[in-house]
């Protein structure tokens, strides 16, 4: 019988305990630290630019200076989400399982195969970074929880996004 293998996501969710209560609190308070330190440097970046800019055109300074303290207000958000991120994680009680995220992983497709379920119906469960169980979902399960997951998954990677990539370094 043909078969083909092809990569897939696997959802990895960790069991709580306090090591990655900490590890989790200490990422987000970084990625915190670090929009406050670039919102440091975006307001005296911003400042001696404009101020060299009113000189020559005061309307495009003007702009700027929104445009920046718009920026800084958007980033401040950031950091307040994830300041309170911080504070939920520190509510987790251990035993619960929390999503992490998802790794790639590759699956043998056979002919008469649920290609929902091998695709997207594996977790593997994790405790301080031992495997504690692989688990195949049903389809209908599957369903149910790859929502949820996924949700989790766009929103902390949104906050992600939005924390690394954009505020740029002064120059």
């Amino acid at each position: 019988m043909p078969s083909v293998t092809i990569k897939r996501n696997v959802l990895l969710r960790a069991i709580v305990t306090d090591k990655l209560r900490q590890e989790v609190s200490q990422e987000l308070q970084d990625a915190a630290d670090e929009i406050t330190q670039r919102l440091q440097e975006l307001d005296v970046a911003g400042r001696r630019y404009i101020t060299d800019l009113q000189r020559t055109d005061l309307q495009r300074a003007m702009a700027l200076r929104q445009q920046v303290e718009a920026e800084k207000k958007k980033q401040e958000q950031v950091r307040e989400q994830l300041l309170a991120r911080k504070q939920q994680v520190g509510e987790w009680k251990n035993g619960d399982e929390v999503v992490r995220g998802t790794i790639e992983g590759w699956v043998e497709v056979n002919e008469g195969d649920n290609l929902a379920v091998l695709l997207g119906g594996t977790e593997l469960v994790v405790e301080d970074d031992i495997v504690k169980a692989i688990r195949q979902r049903s389809a209908e399960e599957l369903e149910a929880v790859v929502t949820s997951a996924l949700v989790e998954q766009a929103e902390a990677e949104a906050d992600a996004d939005d924390v690394l990539g954009s505020i740029q370094p002064a120059e």
